[in-house]
């Protein structure tokens, strides 16, 4: 299956791409359908079921508002999350939702969703059947959809994503392995980076890939300013201290962004003072502003997935304030790195919480963060991939257990492991020349075995780990 750096990098909105945004695609394809086959106009109702971890997890991830908003035609990448909690409230005091924005059909949502956490299908386990009725009870369409991971969607009975038109041509430099990749890299001479923008060119010119890629860098910029404070929310209103949900989390990232500037004028500068360590603050701020941010619902970039959405713009925002700055060419070369390494993920093991625990999402973020990194410190290919292994190697086995339900403990600070991780992983391989004993094809299998191994409780179900461990208040 041939994928495009913009499939890694997906502007929406929190709190989860695989539980949130899949979910509001599939729905949104749903609606599509029936006006595609003239059956929008006789729809008189629309019931949702959600499988497995959808059901399980689906309340503290938004999984019902998602699925409201894509049968509303909204998309991810364009609905804005000022006007969500208003749109809500006015189906739920009207009893009706605006089928596709144009047809206003009964709705409840207590009728309407069925949370169906202890019952999996058996393709995957984030599965949901769509089905509506005319005024009379009579089905007009039945579908089942199986969001995958990092918001791709996938209808039952298909092999790609549901959605995605064929592709226009084959890339000029396959790859289907890191293997593959670096054997592409020395017959051509491009870097990673060149391989996956020449592919790339399969979609859109080299311009436009330049051009987008400079706009998911801008989105992860406001995210980060936005989770800081420093702008209002969209739709102006004040940021919120807490998280939504009966924990009431406190947001770290504004009041840890106002230290560290005072602590940074008092010294004279971000590497100035006695502390060998500022700059890992400053890390743990970017992945904490982002990650407090998806929680809240707010815009940002999937990377590869919502839960993992702070270490990729995390570690970038490093290297532009501890090295000079990044320019436009080091954005473009670390987003396309990174996307190639995620690729691989995608395509031989999997990006999904639900189906490989948190190693799908965390540890591949932090495989390709340190490896697009040491792309833009100079690495070389080799260097890149031993980069990426090592990112994936020390987060195996790491459980997807958010407690309450929602993406927010520990998924917030285990942003801020991941980036610092990264980093590390990114200077361990630059000492290095890229010979190493662990392929990273080796650790992206085992990460593979190691998921399929894990039990369900530890991958995304709120069953097991921390998420039975931590009293609900």
């Amino acid at each position: 299956m041939m994928l495009s750096v913009f499939d890694i990098f997906k502007i929406g909105v929190g709190p989860s791409s695989s539980h949130t945004v899949g979910p509001m695609r599939a729905a949104r394809l749903f609606v599509e359908m029936l006006d595609r086959d003239d059956l929008l106009s006789r729809a008189g109702r629309v019931q949702v079921c959600l499988y497995g971890s959808l059901g399980a997890t689906g309340r503290g991830h938004a999984t019902d508002i998602g699925a409201m908003l894509g049968l509303c035609g909204e998309a991810p990448d364009t609905v804005d999350p000022a006007r969500v909690r208003s749109l809500i409230a006015d189906i739920r005091q009207s009893g009706s939702l605006p089928l596709g924005g144009v047809r206003d059909i009964a709705f409840e949502r207590q009728r309407d969703i069925v949370f169906l956490g202890e019952q999996s299908l058996p393709e995957h386990p984030n599965a949901m059947r769509l089905v509506a009725t005319d005024a009379h009870g009579e089905v007009l369409a039945d579908r089942c959809y199986f969001s995958i991971g990092g918001g791709f969607v996938v209808e039952g009975g298909d092999d790609g994503p549901a959605g995605k038109p064929p592709s226009a041509g084959d890339w000029p430099y396959p790859f289907h392995s890191a293997t593959d990749l670096l054997a592409q890299t020395r017959a051509s001479g491009l870097s990673i980076a060149g391989v996956m923008l020449a592919n790339e060119g399969v979609w859109r010119t080299e311009t436009q890939a330049r051009d987008s890629l400079l706009h998911v860098w801008r989105v992860m910029q406001a995210c980060v300013r936005r989770g800081f404070g420093l702008d209002d929310n969209d739709g102006g209103e004040p940021l919120n201290p807490h998280l939504p949900g009966p924990f009431r989390v406190r947001r770290r990232a504004p009041a840890l962004y106002r230290e560290l500037t005072a602590r940074e004028r008092l010294m004279g500068g971000p590497a100035a003072g006695d502390d060998p360590l500022a700059a890992m603050d400053w890390v743990n701020a970017f992945a904490m502003a982002v990650n407090e941010e998806n929680a809240a619902g707010g815009r940002v970039v999937t990377a590869p997935t919502n839960g993992a959405a702070g270490i990729i713009p995390a570690v970038l925002h490093y290297h532009d304030k501890f090295s000079g700055g990044a320019t436009d060419d080091q954005v473009v070369e670390y987003l396309l790195t990174a996307a190639a390494i995620g690729l691989l993920y995608k395509a031989n093991a999997s990006i999904s919480g639900a189906e490989v625990g948190c190693q799908g999402e965390v540890g591949v973020a932090c495989s390709m963060a340190a490896g697009a990194l040491a792309a833009i410190l100079g690495g070389t290919p080799e260097q890149i991939e031993n980069a990426a292994e090592i990112g994936m190697e020390h987060n195996l086995g790491l459980t997807c257990d958010p407690v309450g339900g929602l993406v927010q403990i520990p998924c917030i600070e285990r942003n801020a492991m991941g980036s610092v991780k990264a980093i590390n992983a990114a200077r361990m391989a630059l000492r290095g020349d890229g010979a190493h004993h662990v392929s990273l094809d080796a650790v992206i299998r085992t990460m593979k075995q190691t998921g399929e191994d894990m039990k369900s409780t530890y991958k995304e179900t709120s069953l097991g780990g921390l998420a039975v461990n931590v009293v609900e208040c």
